[in-house]
């Protein structure tokens, strides 16, 4: 092989070698953008999930202002612990409706604040507390303890005989509102969703003629008790593919009343699991039923 061959080697090596320089350039360089485009994706997202942070607990905190932390010590001093919104432009001398709203397990405790996180922003919109100013009782079950004291694995409920410790003091509680509070005896409903919507059932049953309408989400009662409740306005709710509480406990109780002639009204959200509250206290409907309802002052 001549020298010119040689060269012609070398210029073709160094050709090559230049085009993949050039090539590891432009590699190097879409590489860097990815980074930057990842970078800046990610700083995107942790500011997106600061503030949303933020703005769940400046709600919170919003919320754990608007409604006052008590407590009440009953008869049986059974201390319940239970936070309170008050009607809006309240005057005295006027009675005003009360809501009974019954947490689910989730929120057990002593802190008297993790109530607050369902329904509890929705009865404090400002926009319905003006349209629908009324006082919203919403009471802390201790850990361990139930608003029903039945087996929520059972496939079948009965009322127990006696009602549970936390269900007798917010019952006591009630009554001394209606006492002190210019709370409308005509006017008193009960809502609760999961160990609440036991609860419900639960209050409806025991306490016979005491609410004026009531709204169990996604619990179970004693189908054989619809008897004390059967002209009771009633909107029960259920998710349809409920894996933690079976929508048969609610079917079985709205089949048990209309049964008997009553005039229950029933929402099963199709597709939906154990959250079946968020749609029902977002709904402006709702509140249109529950406020419509009064007892008859006969």
């Amino acid at each position: 092989m001549d020298r010119y061959s040689d060269f012609a080697g070398l210029e073709s090596f160094l050709s090559k070698y230049r085009h993949m320089e050039q090539f590891s350039s432009i590699w190097k360089s879409a590489l860097c953008w990815v980074v930057l485009v990842f970078s800046t994706s990610l700083q995107v997202a942790n500011l997106e999930a600061q503030e949303s942070k933020g703005s769940s607990i400046q709600q919170e905190n919003s919320l754990a202002s608007t409604y006052e932390p008590r407590e009440f010590v009953g008869a049986n001093q059974f201390i319940l612990k239970y936070r309170l919104l008050k009607p809006v432009s309240y005057k005295p001398g006027k009675k005003y409706p009360l809501v009974l709203f019954l947490h689910g397990a989730g929120e057990r405790g002593d802190d008297n604040t993790v109530t607050l996180k369902h329904a509890a922003k929705d009865f404090a919109d400002m926009n319905r507390r003006e349209q629908y100013p009324c006082y919203v009782v919403i009471p802390q079950c201790p850990k361990e303890q139930k608003w029903s004291n039945v087996d929520w694995s059972s496939a079948l409920s009965e009322l127990p005989v006696v009602a549970s410790d936390s269900m007798i003091a917010t019952k006591a509680l009630i009554d001394d509102m209606i006492e002190s509070a210019g709370v409308d005896p005509l006017r008193i409903y009960v809502t609760g969703l999961s160990m609440g919507g036991y609860g419900t059932w639960d209050a409806i049953s025991r306490y016979e003629g005491f609410f004026a309408a009531a709204a169990p989400i996604c619990g179970g009662g004693d189908p054989k008790m619809v008897g004390n409740f059967s002209r009771l306005p009633i909107w029960c709710f259920h998710g349809e593919v409920d894996m933690v509480v079976n929508v048969q406990r609610s079917r079985e109780m709205v089949d048990a009343l209309k049964a008997i002639g009553s005039p229950v009204k029933y929402t099963e959200y199709p597709n939906i699991k154990h959250d079946s509250w968020t749609a029902t206290y977002s709904n402006p409907d709702f509140y249109q039923w529950l406020f419509a309802q009064q007892k008859n002052g006969k």
